[in-house]
């Protein structure tokens, strides 16, 4: 019973040490894209994401080492450990839509969607969006090394590539999304979207919990005896996805900082223009008005062949995710641009035709 109680509040637990990392640890201070509500200053940011996910992963190894927790610790107990986090994330939910005025919507879609647009605590030493995105990661990784570290023990003599190769490759995106968190100062989610269950369960329990659902069903099984070329395929589309991801989101970024600057050096912008307003329509955005998307699903894709279960259900469930979150974002999303830019989104309409997928769709 105790150790269901612990397990339960694990999460809490590793959630407060990792704010508390954030708010402790050294950090570089950078100003962002969106305004302070009522005000034309922009928001300061402290971004230390790398330092807190090398400190985190430090002290799991401790632990680990020091045979106070054993590795897979967190496998055992992920079902009590994912309850805690979806109760977690249900009650900031509520705590921080009911402390925040009435929007004059229905309070369950605002309960949803949220209200709070931009809250930063800590006398502006955390911002709650970042802060958030930050913890899932961490926790994310710390489930994938201990969902790993049960696979490794379970088959010691025969452990799967595939699934080390998971493990390395679902790194490599964290990683990547905490090493360039200065570029996603500048998506969607942090200007436009406000803090409710959306985003705050999303990134306490979704997150860290539903996105190693290939591990969920797969660290229990054992070699699959994956040929070497199927793991190739599946680390390179993975790397294809990444590419397409990272490579549209920087090319956007730069030119959101400066419009005139070569991407890379080499990839100068093309822009359509009604005199005051750009969009960008060449490189990565001249593949598809959504290539960004499309990277997200390939790299979902990879992970889960890579594991090296290509039959098994469960494991698809990851990118079946992504095809159900993102299809439906696109179109709220030309919704939005349409409305934002009129006749100028007609043009890049024209000229980029396929919404994520070229060819297809």
């Amino acid at each position: 019973m105790m150790e269901a109680i612990v397990s339960f509040f694990s999460s809490w637990l590793i959630f407060a040490g990792i704010l508390g990392l954030h708010l402790l640890l050294p950090a570089r201070h950078v100003t962002g894209y969106v305004e302070k509500d009522g005000t034309d200053e922009l928001l300061s940011y402290r971004l230390n994401g790398p330092l807190v996910l090398i400190v985190s992963i430090s002290i799991w190894c401790a632990l680990g080492f020091s045979g106070l927790i054993p590795w897979d610790w967190m496998w055992h107990n992920r079902w009590y450990g994912f309850v805690g986090a979806i109760t977690l994330g249900l009650l900031i939910s509520l705590l921080v839509v009911t402390t925040t005025p009435n929007q004059g919507k229905p309070w369950l879609l605002e309960l949803y969607r949220g209200r709070r647009r931009n809250p930063q605590m800590f006398m502006r030493r955390a911002d709650a969006k970042m802060v958030l995105y930050l913890l899932g990661a961490v926790l994310l990784e710390l489930n994938l090394l201990s969902f790993a570290a049960h696979h490794l023990l379970s088959f010691p003599d025969d452990p799967s590539p595939g699934v080390v190769l998971y493990v390395v490759l679902f790194t490599w995106f964290i990683c990547d999304y905490l090493v360039f968190e200065r570029v996603h100062l500048y998506t969607y989610d942090l200007f436009a979207e406000r803090v409710g269950f959306k985003l705050v369960w999303g990134c306490l329990a979704w997150y860290p919990y539903f996105y190693v659902v290939g591990l969920w069903s797969v660290a229990d099984m054992p070699n699959p005896q994956s040929a070497s070329w199927f793991l190739v395929i599946a680390s390179l589309t993975f790397f294809s996805g990444w590419v397409l991801a990272r490579g549209s989101n920087m090319q956007k970024f730069t030119f959101k900082l400066n419009p005139d600057k070569a991407f890379l050096g080499v990839m100068k912008p093309k822009r359509l223009s009604d005199g005051t307003r750009h969009l960008l329509c060449n490189g990565f955005w001249g593949i598809s008005r959504h290539v960004n998307y499309l990277g997200e699903m390939l790299m979902a894709t990879g992970l889960t062949l890579v594991l090296g279960w290509p039959f098994e259900f469960v494991p698809w469930l990851y990118p079946m995710y992504y095809i159900a979150l993102l299809v439906p974002r696109q179109i709220q999303d030309d919704i939005r641009c349409a409305e934002r830019y009129g006749q100028l989104w007609e043009r890049y309409q024209a000229q980029v035709p396929w919404r994520i997928v070229p060819k297809i769709y």
